[in-house]
């Protein structure tokens, strides 16, 4: 593992390799996964704007809004009540918006804590990264270890969502475990697939003006669509979902463990956002999550709570495979 220069603001970054795949951490950006490479290709959304200095109250579409970020203590701007008062949570949480420390930099794992703003949480991050080859074919594992503590002295709510943008061309397909044949609707641009709270059929569904899409594949930017959606809470034998990127010569799959983090969130943006003119996200979001909401104000079943002392850890898989290798391409 080697640090590398941001040239944008000379900030010390951290650049992982294993075989072909590189990936490069930005501490002082919110531990942002900024880049996954294999041989030349990034793998993830770039950025919509320059890198430039976070602001505790920012809206996220006013950042580089790319790469891949750690949503927490609530992906949607929120107010909370806590036992020590009000928290106001900002758009997408704190972590983004803060410098991270770097605990742990060994050849192939690195090992970063965020702290939050608006609650006394603390994130630990640990990345592991590995090429191996799997029937024949290179595939890259990223291992991910998670661990958020209450370092204050009241109980607090908390809820936590992966953020990894990974870039998509049309004909890109997602595929989710055959049970999955329902996702809720947090929100659909323009409504096209219904109001939030709704659900709609996976992967055919029917819009709002009665058409029918196939969701699971992807289309062109000037679609412009944006939807999120939730899956679960899922099984243990449903805990994991693809991203098929034949032309790219790519397959993505995120797994997680769907006793400590049983939903799975997905931005599905083609164009779509952000709402403003300029540059637009084109990209597909594999979220595992603790919550099937975004918002932490939105309460359930799901909700969860860290008394002072307390922590909480579980892990989350990316598996990066050639499926273009037998032709002679990667």
């Amino acid at each position: 593992m080697t640090p590398c220069s941001e040239i944008a603001t000379g900030k010390v970054n951290v650049l992982m390799t294993a075989g072909d795949c590189s990936v490069t951490v930005l501490p002082e950006r919110g531990g942002k996964i900024a880049s996954i490479r294999i041989a030349g290709s990034e793998l993830l959304q770039s950025p919509l704007a320059p890198y430039a200095d976070r602001t505790q109250s920012m809206a996220f579409d006013q950042s580089d809004a790319s790469g891949w970020d750690e949503c927490l203590p609530s992906v949607a701007a929120c107010s909370v009540e806590t036992t020590g008062g009000t928290a106001s949570i900002p758009d997408h949480g704190d972590l983004w918006r803060v410098a991270w420390t770097t605990q742990k930099s060994e050849e192939f794992a690195v090992s970063m804590r965020g702290e939050c703003f608006s609650l006394p949480l603390v994130l630990e991050r640990t990345i592991h990264l590995l090429e191996t080859r799997h029937e024949g074919l290179k595939r890259w594992l990223m291992n991910l270890d998670y661990k958020v503590m209450n370092i204050g002295s009241e109980p607090v709510p908390w809820s936590w969502a992966a953020h990894p943008l990974f870039a998509v061309e049309a004909g890109d397909r997602i595929v989710l475990p055959r049970s999955v044949e329902k996702l809720r609707i947090e929100g659909s641009g323009g409504g096209r697939l219904g109001k939030a709270g709704d659900s709609t059929n996976w992967p055919i569904a029917t819009l709002a003006n009665g058409a029918r899409a196939d969701l699971s594949v992807a289309q062109p930017p000037e679609s412009a669509i944006g939807d999120k959606l939730f899956a679960g809470p899922q099984g243990a034998s449903e805990n994991w979902c693809t991203l098929e990127r034949p032309k790219a010569g790519f397959r993505i799959k995120v797994s997680f463990d769907s006793a400590a983090t049983p939903y799975l969130g997905l931005w599905i943006c083609y164009g779509g956002w952000p709402d403003r003119a300029g540059v637009k996200q084109n990209c597909v979001a594999m979220e595992p999550a603790t919550a099937p909401v975004d918002s932490l104000a939105t309460t359930g079943e799901w909700s969860r709570v860290l008394v002072p002392g307390e922590s909480f850890s579980w892990p989350m898989v990316v598996e990066i495979q050639s499926i273009s290798e037998r032709n002679g391409h990667a």
